[in-house]
């Protein structure tokens, strides 16, 4: 349950690139950006680090150097200072850095348990959400145009226990990999004393080809969406319209039990999945897959019903795309996975997933703008028929843990917006080379099935 605790706002600043760093820039969105304009809910990190020093001594000695270095690392990543214009139709939504454009960085203190925080066991979804700052609120220019903040940043003080940094973005702006790039680069800054360590990200929208005209398909979507919901909700309050009991806990698995949930599948069904990819992103999901349907119970009239599995491949340098990795702005593609709750049951069901995920992934090399056209409609597609869905966030290839300010290891990282129901977090595990580790969140009583369940998937010989 959710852990008495306050939380007092100490300061708010605004931190802005340096005067003159970053000339006034206008982003156009590319094709691979506009996939996520209709989504309003925005990204949520946190990044927990143990320090025990007093408040006082936070203040003094951290934020100045934590404030510094950010606006240093908005030289390079300014986009993240700016807004997203949406202009009257028939002017393109882009990206627009003006001089005074800044990200509003918070500090607060909590008296809050550091340790409960940062723990593994299911707790209370409330715990966390106050430690993630909101976006500034959307406004409108005399032109009729939309701005639309991208970032805000939140510290916050655990006193004598350690400090958590909770970011919200939209995704719009950035992918995964583009924001774990700026939170390393903003790390290497404030570690260094002003030195980035990381590679300079590349903003230019040139390379990236449209050979399926994707652009003008995914505009045509925006412009039948803009009067109604896509361009109101930028300016809507979070809606947490989940179960009062929903809780959120973390599961590890080390290097063995992700090689034996591998090993037993492949063993044991060789043949069915001999022309199928078997990766440990597969293998994972498949069984977080069936173990979440298995443990929502089951009903009769429900057998025949769809369940989506959905997720999004980073295709820089891959798949056919010459995109380098350090670009900064997203470079995904969207994968569906539709199977029938009926399909989805026990060991058997184990294999069908293990199948169908392998077999959309194994697809992507031949093609990934493969049926790109209907990305957009793909989230109506889900609404209507979708019985029940699960979507990916984050990966172990982004390599959160590495993010490193100079105040010692990474205690924690979480997905906030695991919440949201469906969605499942991913990142490489912290306390092994080779390991896992996932977030979900569930109803308390589902939650405890979702455990017994998985554990006995992990003990399958």
């Amino acid at each position: 349950m959710a852990q008495a605790s306050n939380i007092e706002v100490l300061n708010r600043y605004k931190v802005a690139p340096p005067e003159g760093s970053v000339p006034p820039t206008s982003l156009p969105l590319s094709f691979l950006d506009f996939p996520w304009l209709p989504s309003t809910i925005p990204m949520k990190r946190l990044f927990f680090y143990y320090h025990p020093y007093p408040t006082h001594h936070f203040i003094q000695a951290v934020i100045p150097t934590l404030k510094n270095s950010l606006s240093l690392t908005l030289q390079h990543f300014f986009p993240f200072a700016a807004n997203l214009i949406f202009p009257s139709k028939p002017q393109i939504p882009h990206i627009l850095y003006v001089h005074g454009d800044s990200v509003e960085f918070t500090v607060s203190e909590s008296n809050a348990d550091f340790t409960h925080l940062t723990a593994d066991y299911s707790k209370d979804v409330k715990d966390l959400r106050p430690l993630v700052p909101e976006l500034p609120s959307a406004r409108d220019l005399d032109d009729g145009s939309r701005v639309v903040p991208l970032m805000a940043i939140q510290v916050t003080i655990l006193p004598c226990h350690g400090f958590s940094i909770g970011v919200i973005f939209h995704h719009v702006a950035a992918d995964g990999r583009a924001f774990h790039h700026f939170m390393k680069s903003w790390a290497s800054i404030c570690r260094t004393g002003g030195f980035l360590e990381e590679a300079e990200p590349i903003h230019d929208r040139i390379g990236i080809e449209d050979p399926y005209g994707l652009q003008q398909i995914f505009l045509n979507d925006w412009w039948n969406r803009a009067n109604s919901e896509s361009k109101q909700g930028w300016n809507k309050k979070p809606n947490h319209g989940i179960c009062n009991d929903t809780v959120r806990a973390t599961i590890r698995l080390g290097q063995s039990q992700v090689h034996n949930l591998k090993d037993w599948v492949l063993k044991k069904f060789k043949n069915e999945l001999a022309m199928t990819h078997t990766s440990t992103f597969v293998v994972i999901c498949s069984s977080i897959w069936v173990c979440l349907l298995e443990s929502q119970g089951r009903s009769d009239e429900d057998e025949d019903k769809l369940c989506y599995f959905l997720f999004s491949a980073d295709c820089r340098n891959r798949y056919g795309f010459s995109i380098p990795t350090s670009y900064f702005g997203n470079c995904l593609v969207l994968c569906s996975v539709p199977l029938k709750r009926k399909d989805l049951v026990g060991e058997l069901g184990f294999v069908q997933a293990t199948k169908a995920i392998g077999s959309k992934v194994r697809e992507l090399e031949g093609g990934a703008l493969k049926g790109a056209e209907k990305w957009m409609l793909l989230r109506k597609e889900v609404k209507e028929l979708a019985h029940h869905v699960m979507v990916v966030a984050g990966s172990p290839n982004l390599g959160a843990y590495k993010t490193d300010f100079g105040f010692g290891k990474l205690t924690k990282t979480e997905v906030v917006h695991v919440e949201e129901v469906g969605i499942i977090s991913l990142a490489e595990s912290r306390a092994e080379e080779g390991g896992i580790e996932f977030g979900l969140a569930l109803p308390k009583v589902q939650m405890d099935k979702f455990n017994v369940i998985f554990k006995q998937y992990l003990e399958l010989k």
